[in-house]
């Protein structure tokens, strides 16, 4: 190949490369915990606690009990049934049984980076579409221009074509094995 558009693959490869690894990061991270989210949002965090009041409570006695040991915000209480009432928390929910005394909540939290870099990941911002189209460019351009700018022994003439042909057989076995 003419050295001139080998040492211009080159350079455009690295400056391009440099410019990516933010967007490289952001679907590295975000593509491995959604690979492992388990049915849960790695975005949001669950924290379910059970606590012992005294039973029979009236809406008033639990949420004054509930402010004095400093527990997450109650905003409201709710009756379900004869039994049980509804603790509505400030990014919560909770059950109190009046039979049992026993409050069984749960609070969510997000982890805001990981939110985010989901979001852009699902391409749930406005405008994004377009580094995301310009990111899938960038890595058709480096496949490529890889394959053209390693030379010798160690290039797609030599041992290069042996992982090439690993990296087409790969996916290509996931999809008839599935």
């Amino acid at each position: 190949m003419n050295p001139k558009i080998v040492r211009w693959l080159r350079v455009i490869h690295r400056d391009l490369g440099f410019l990516m690894v933010g967007v490289c990061l952001v679907y590295g991270i975000s593509g491995f915990l959604l690979n492992h989210m388990d049915g849960k949002d790695p975005a949001f965090e669950t924290k379910e606690e059970t606590l012992q009041f005294d039973a029979n409570l009236s809406h008033e006695e639990l949420s004054v009990l509930w402010k004095d040991k400093g527990l997450p915000e109650l905003k409201r209480v709710m009756a379900v049934d004869g039994a049980h009432s509804r603790l509505m928390l400030n990014g919560g929910i909770g059950i109190y049984n009046s039979a049992t005394g026993i409050v069984d909540y749960e609070i969510h939290s997000k982890n805001e980076f990981i939110y985010w870099i989901n979001r852009l990941h699902y391409n749930k911002i406005r405008g994004w579409s377009v580094m995301a189209d310009l990111f899938a460019f960038a890595l058709i351009f480096f496949a490529v221009s890889g394959l053209l700018i390693a030379k010798g022994r160690t290039g797609l003439a030599g041992s290069g074509k042996w992982y090439l042909l690993a990296g087409i057989i790969i996916p290509i076995l996931y999809i008839l094995l599935s």
